[in-house]
């Protein structure tokens, strides 16, 4: 096999044509569990279209939360795309070798919308703070034009700083092995394989890690000190009540995003596995399940977007009534 040489700063960089993954092969129905993941994907398309489908086409629903839950929706589809269509054609069409530039693609794509994710989140939470903790001032802080430069930020700072971490893979040189031990094309088991021990490099990865993770639910967890702050001086248990409810949906997203994922990282980094696949495999159901959950959660505990699904569904069945009575 063939390696691509390119000459950067008076030294070559050896780019192999690509990698192997040969993750989660020791299991033995892990067809089984991809077809599952199949499953998971068409929901995941489905119900994030629907959710973006009534909001978009409800001019009620045009306000700065449900911009944010757009926002959520858009960003739950293309990770999930990013994963889970090539987990399809490594397991179960048995093709597990990616070319180094798709490698990259596949990459950025996970990584980006990942943080895009976790900071999508955040802004969900921002905006029950400033609905709990500022009541009359709500529509002059918290605005559509606010809300959507606060997203519009978030994305290109995202997209940028992803492109940039990624951007350092280009400049490692590949001379060992090929295989990548993951479900996809992960950053750190692509970085291992590089010829020397690059300290600046593994520097910008835990850095990454740090931004994905820990800035994002700083921020959420700091929103929900001030929104439990403000509930609790609150003279009526009843507007307690209500206003601890308005944030029961995010809370499920937040717990599903970010308990499954601390709890791997921390049992992996504590116990040994004697199948090193066991991790790989709990973190790449932890990794496609939130995106499948976060549109059901939504649709289902928000009576705006349910009641406009459910008229929507209902529009649906005339129509194909209609259709049956003209062409029995």
């Amino acid at each position: 096999m063939s390696f691509l040489r390119t000459v950067l700063n008076d030294s070559v960089i050896i780019h192999p044509p690509g990698f192997y993954i040969i993750g989660l092969q020791t299991l033995p129905y892990i067809s089984v569990y991809i077809i599952f993941l199949a499953f998971v994907y068409m929901v995941t398309v489905l119900f994030n279209c629907l959710v973006i489908y009534v909001i978009v086409f409800n001019h009620c629903l045009h306000t700065p939360k449900y911009l944010a839950v757009v926002n959520l929706a858009v960003i739950d589809v293309i990770l999930s795309t990013s994963i889970i269509p090539n987990m399809i054609k490594v397991f179960l069409m048995k093709d597990n070798f990616i070319p180094f530039n798709e490698c990259l693609v596949q990459m950025y794509s996970y990584y980006a919308f990942g943080t895009l994710e976790s900071f999508a989140l955040a802004i969900l939470a921002y905006d029950r703070m400033i609905a709990i903790c500022f009541p009359l001032h709500q529509n002059s802080i918290n605005t559509l034009r606010s809300m959507s430069y606060i997203i519009g930020l978030i994305w290109c700072f995202s997209l940028g700083i992803m492109a940039y971490g990624i951007g350092i893979l280009t400049q490692l040189s590949f001379c060992n092995s090929l295989k990548v031990f993951s479900y996809f094309c992960d950053y750190t088991p692509v970085f291992t394989l590089a010829c020397n021990n690059y300290t600046m490099q593994w520097t910008v990865a835990t850095s990454l890690t740090f931004l994905i993770l820990v800035v994002p639910f700083t921020l959420i967890c700091i929103s929900y000190v001030s929104i439990l702050v403000t509930v609790f001086r609150m003279k009526s248990l009843d507007s307690r009540v209500k206003a601890l409810a308005t944030c029961t949906e995010h809370i499920i997203l937040v717990a599903v995003f970010y308990i499954p994922l601390i709890t791997i990282f921390n049992i992996a980094y504590y116990l040994q596995f004697n199948n090193k696949d066991l991790p790989l495999l709990s973190l790449s159901l932890a990794s496609c399940t939130p995106p499948c959950v976060n549109p059901i959660v939504y649709s289902f505990r928000t009576k705006e977007i349910r009641n406009r699904a459910l008229a929507l569904v209902r529009k649906i069945g005339t129509d194909q009534e209609k259709v049956l009575e003209v062409f029995p």
